[in-house]
């Protein structure tokens, strides 16, 4: 809780203190001309004045707040649609980063499947060779 604090008014506790402001003001204005040495007339058209001056302020008031609640509107959905175009082109990338090594991966499991292919059919070959070798019948050329 720092300075910060103060930044970071809501829209809720700036229009409260707007309102306690302007039921302030009009408490002050009221008792002003009630105590004021004027005649009947005149502190009915003093009051009159007063309320219309009163009302006024609270529509410029009013008129200023939803201005910039708008402005606040229409920065904080620029910046979502900048936050969401953003968010979408990062799970792009990593999609298409993804797709491509999963097809390198893919090209990768295959060759090595054909190579232990082959390598399996070679050693049958040659087991098959040797085994035929061993198993035809050995001349010994000394007995002759």
């Amino acid at each position: 809780m720092g300075s910060d604090d103060y930044r970071r008014d809501t829209g809720d506790n700036i229009s409260a203190r707007l309102t306690y402001l302007l039921i302030g003001g009009g408490i002050g204005a009221i008792l002003a001309l009630l105590f004021a040495p004027k005649s009947g007339q005149e502190l009915r058209g003093d009051i009159a004045e007063a309320t219309r001056k009163g009302i006024d302020r609270s529509r410029e008031a009013a008129q200023q707040l939803g201005d910039r609640a708008g402005e606040y509107y229409e920065s904080t959905r620029e910046r979502a649609a900048e936050l969401y175009s953003t968010a979408s082109e990062k799970v792009g990338e990593v999609a298409r980063t993804a797709r491509e090594t999963a097809a390198r991966q893919t090209g990768t499991v295959a060759a090595a499947i054909d190579a232990g292919k082959k390598a399996y059919q070679e050693e049958k070959r040659k087991t098959e060779l040797s085994g035929r070798m061993e198993a035809a019948p050995k001349y010994d050329e000394t007995t002759n």
